[in-house]
């Protein structure tokens, strides 16, 4: 967006910014390619970038209207009019402007309240969160890879709004019944209940399938196998969480959804499947897909949240009293691939609190960062906070499990223990999760930096 003014004498005849030929916005439309193409190429995540269209009138503006995605508005110079056309086009806007980067632009002093929303993401004062509109929350100075950053959180809640989730025996909320209601009226989750029953008739068909049992025990072989892995259980439980892995993925193919839960998974499912669904909800993860035991909606919208924006697996797990900046995070259905890519150590031991089945202890790497959230029961707040792993001890509690030092003002934890469960992604993705969190129309409060 900009402007080619008109020279008069003895007048003030243009604005600040250094765009202010066509000849300037040919070069600057070209600089911008260039840049995004770089962008787009090192993007962890799916991402086309359209050609630039330059404009310098609300009625061009008008024109572009279509059905993007998402689209990134370079106001270098021009009229508030013309930016409230280019402002109506998406409220999935990202507003980049100049300072150091390249030639200044006039939009990077003049924007404001007067054309944009308030913050979304929350604050000390108790602003309620807000989702609509083009927010100041949505400039960006000079940083393409806080663009990049923008962009991938958009990604992130394009993906998340309408999920279907796979939700075996059905659904609760950790001290919040409400919790699945919530979430499908405000995220627009389609749930979709699948009954024991429904399970039962899958599971004996497919132990009855001498050739479906031959696969599973050849993925075993490949699975313990793996550099770092232990077995430390009966064998057949490995093998019957590798069977109860294809009932899981044909339900999820016969309902087109990649997200999937479990309720009861530490009774029911047991004489079924004659093992855990522990490792399988693993294997799953390590896959790319979403999955999670409990089928806590709670914590599940912000466990597929995470997974959209840090693009890896996500681990569902319980919390525990923080102490001295150290919390211990446990689980026995933790994924191994947790960069996305690579397996970490493992030992496969029972399922901790039956003895029984098939469950991966996972051994993350000493040191490395992780990013928490913390839901707030069913109210719209989310705490997010960053950490990083200590040890990965073995304490008498669920098998997965890491000591991890929460970075920041870590007392604050202290007014949030809750009993809960918190979700966990490799790297720092505060930032991105906040800005998502704002266009679903979350509270974000960050204990980390």
């Amino acid at each position: 967006m900009y402007r080619v003014p008109e020279r008069r004498e003895s007048a003030s005849w243009k604005s600040w910014g250094g765009v202010q030929t066509h000849e300037a916005a040919s070069a600057e439309a070209e600089r911008i390619s260039l840049e995004l193409k770089t962008l787009a190429s090192g993007a962890e995540f799916p991402l086309s970038i359209l050609p630039v269209a330059r404009l310098t009138s609300a009625e061009e503006a008008e024109r572009l209207r279509g059905p993007y995605d998402a689209v990134v508005l370079f106001p270098a110079t021009g009229s508030g009019d013309t930016l409230r056309a280019c402002l109506a086009l998406s409220e999935n806007m990202v507003i980049f402007v100049r300072h150091r980067s390249g030639p200044a632009y006039y939009w990077y002093e003049a924007l404001s309240t007067r054309y944009l929303q308030p913050r979304r993401l929350g604050s000390a004062k108790g602003v309620p969160a807000q989702s609509a509109g083009v927010s100041v929350d949505d400039v960006v100075v000079d940083d393409m890879s806080e663009l990049a950053g923008r962009l991938r959180a958009l990604y992130a809640v394009r993906n998340f709004l309408g999920s279907r989730v796979i939700a075996l025996g059905g659904t609760w909320g950790k001290y919040a019944a409400e919790a699945p209601e919530k979430a499908k009226q405000k995220f627009n989750l389609e749930i979709i209940d699948v009954s024991y029953d429904d399970l039962g008739k899958r599971t004996r068909s497919v132990w009855n399938d001498a050739g479906l049992v031959s696969q599973a025990e050849q993925w075993t072989s490949r699975y313990t196998a793996l550099p770092g892995t232990r077995l430390e259980t009966d064998r057949k439980f490995v093998v019957n969480a590798f069977l109860l892995y294809g009932v899981f993925k044909e339900l999820l193919k016969e309902h087109g959804a990649s997200i999937f839960t479990i309720n009861r998974c530490m009774g029911t499912i047991l004489p079924m499947a004659q093992t855990t669904a522990c490792l399988t909800l693993s294997l799953l993860n390590d896959e790319g897909l979403v999955a999670f035991c409990e089928s806590d909606f709670v914590i599940i919208p912000a466990g597929i949240l995470l997974h959209y924006v840090a693009g890896k697996p996500v681990f569902l797990h319980n919390s525990t009293f923080p102490h001295k900046a150290v919390v211990t995070c446990a689980h026995c259905t933790s994924p191994r691939r947790m960069d996305g890519a690579h397996y970490e150590p493992a030992r496969v031991l029972t399922h901790y609190e039956s003895e029984y089945g098939a469950a991966p202890k996972v051994e993350m790497p000493i040191g490395q960062e992780v990013t928490f959230i913390n839901p707030e029961y069913a109210t719209g707040r989310w705490v997010g906070m960053r950490g990083t792993v200590e040890g990965n001890p073995f304490y008498d509690i669920c098998r997965s499990q890491q000591d991890v030092r929460i970075q920041g003002d870590w007392k604050r934890l202290l007014d949030e223990v809750r009993d809960s469960h918190w979700v966990m992604a490799y790297g720092n993705w505060l930032l991105e999760a906040a800005y998502a969190a704002g266009r679903i129309g979350i509270e974000w409060d960050a204990i980390s930096d």
